[in-house]
């Protein structure tokens, strides 16, 4: 599993301090926000693999957060884990029918909450995994290995289709080049730096091969100078 941002979303600062050690220890880059209006912009902003989600906040429940969040488009499959003092049962019934992915109770062990969010990351990336991807009229199709664009096949090599495959699922994100080796080639395989630069080009050329369309989408595989590269449907 490659390394997931979770954003912390809790009142008190003890606390977020207590689960951020946690977390960074167990290799999870971790953000942190104190009140509902700073998390969403946090998850506007930064795209978290996951939130950790208090009930009871200053200016909004965490409850109204996950369903605000359970209604947005870009938002409504974002893994939310509720982490809160209320323990009765009708609570974590609640939490749950509004579609949060898991329920920790204070006091909690750092211990199982790395479990819990393993768990629910394995779940989630085990449903990406095989699901068709689409960003505008660009399909791609993990279990027949096709792409299309506006309907229309798309060719690429084996690698291109995986570094296409990591974009889309992790879109608006930046990604060093060390990232992206580790992602799509694995850890244990010494590249090139310009491998990678290489690879990108075709895949740029393959998404700009169908004539006429509508969108350029060779553009949305963004050059981040001094960073890597990202997959971004806002200008650069």
């Amino acid at each position: 599993m490659t390394e997931s941002t979770i954003l912390i979303v809790d009142d008190e600062a003890a606390i977020r301090d207590m689960v951020g050690i946690t977390l960074d220890l167990a290799g999870f880059t971790s953000i942190a926000a104190s009140n509902a209006h700073e998390a969403h912009v946090s998850i506007i902003d930064h795209k978290p693999d996951l939130v950790l989600l208090d009930w009871m906040l200053p200016g909004g429940s965490g409850i109204e957060l996950a369903r605000r969040l359970r209604r947005d488009e870009i938002t409504t499959n974002l893994p939310i884990i509720m982490l809160t003092a209320k323990t009765s049962e009708d609570n974590k019934v609640q939490g749950l029918s509004e579609g949060v992915d898991d329920y920790v109770t204070k006091p909690f062990s750092p211990r199982e909450l790395v479990a819990r969010i393993k768990t629910v990351l394995r779940r989630v990336n085990g449903k990406q995994k095989d699901r068709v991807l689409r960003v505008f009229d660009l399909q791609l199709d993990p279990t027949s290995h096709r792409i299309s664009i506006e309907d229309q096949p798309v060719e690429m090599g084996p690698t291109e289709f995986r570094l296409l495959k990591f974009f889309l699922l992790n879109q608006e994100k930046v990604f060093s080049r060390d990232h992206i080796q580790d992602s799509v080639w694995g850890g244990n395989v010494y590249l090139e730096e310009r491998t990678i630069d290489v690879h990108i080009r075709r895949l740029r050329k393959a998404l700009s091969s169908i004539d006429g369309a509508t969108i350029d989408y060779a553009k949305l595989i963004q050059t981040v100078r001094g960073a890597g590269y990202r997959f971004s449907v806002r200008p650069s």
